[in-house]
This record gives C-alpha cells, sequence and structure tokens, in this order.
C-alpha cells in the first residue's frame, strides 16, 4: 500500500489554473469519473472549493465525461473478463451514481453469458466440470469475478440434475 503525499505547501496556495493543468495532466492519462478526479486533486493538496469549480468547468467543456468513463470501464472490465456485478462495485467505489452505472451497463450491449463462458475456458479450459466439488470451485471463480448466478449457470453448462 502506497504512503499518503504530504500535502504540498504551495498546493494549498494555488491558483484556479494551476488546479486546471493538475487536473489536464491527470486526465491526459485515463479517463477519471468527477468524484475520482476530484480525490485525487485533493490528495495534492488543492483546495476543494478550487477544485470544484475546476471540474464543473471541465464538465462544461465537456473534457471531462462521467458517461464516457463509465462506458470506457465498462468496456475494459469486461474485455478482461469481468462481470456486470464486479463492475458496478467497482464504479461505486469510484463515486459514480447508480444511474449511469445503469446506462453504461445497459448500452455496453455486452453478452455477460458469453464473457463468462470464455472467462471460464480461459482459466480452466474448454471440457465442462466433472463433478460437484470441480463446479463448485469453478463456481466460486466465476462468483468472484462479478457474474450473477443464472450468468454462471450458462457458463458452466448443464449440470447433472438437470436433463439434456
Amino acid at each position: 500500500m502506497r504512503r499518503p503525499r504530504k500535502p504540498d505547501t504551495a498546493a494549498a496556495e494555488a491558483d484556479e489554473r494551476t488546479v486546471r493543468v493538475a487536473a489536464l495532466a491527470l486526465l491526459a492519462g485515463r479517463d477519471f469519473g468527477r468524484v475520482e478526479l476530484a480525490t485525487r486533486l485533493e490528495r495534492r493538496g488543492y483546495p476543494v472549493e478550487m477544485i470544484a469549480a475546476v471540474v464543473e468547468a471541465l464538465v462544461a467543456e465537456r473534457l471531462l465525461s462521467e458517461e464516457r468513463f463509465t462506458g470506457q470501464f465498462v468496456r475494459q472490465r469486461a474485455a478482461r473478463g469481468h462481470g456486470p456485478v464486479r463492475i458496478r462495485m467497482e464504479l461505486r467505489e469510484r463515486g459514480v451514481a447508480d444511474a449511469d452505472i445503469d446506462e453504461a451497463l445497459e448500452a455496453s450491449a455486452e453478452d455477460w453469458s458469453a464473457i463468462a463462458r470464455e472467462t471460464r475456458r480461459r482459466r480452466f479450459g474448454a471440457a465442462s466440470p466433472a463433478d460437484w466439488p470441480e463446479r463448485a470451485r469453478q463456481s466460486r471463480f466465476l462468483q468472484y469475478r462479478g457474474f450473477s448466478a443464472e450468468q454462471i449457470r450458462a457458463a458452466l453448462g448443464p449440470g447433472e440434475d438437470t436433463e439434456p
């Protein structure tokens, strides 16, 4: 775990232009949500009221977009084999509103069952689980990755108690 930075005394006396440059430098690396960007700037020691003004200006100029951030985040995590439950949790941790998360997950049009199947296949191979302990192990793995029970059932294939 990283040690927190000591607040920069010059940052506390910074003007709005300095905060804007710092925010744009962060945004040059990747997209951020509003809350996450504000938190990063606060950690650097900039005044909260100045951060709020800069963030609002960036949103107005469309340099900072919660919609763009959530859409990109969902696509990136889905490509890594994460499910909608885990993606939702991670976006909440980053301060994204539930309505924005729902909108991004619906707009992504991902086939979550197919992603769960592919994630299972990459981890455990093409063969279906041979017995219940192996099925449970694979199920736990997919649950950890953020897939729902329905998506996990689709990924594991028919169980021994179902008819073909």
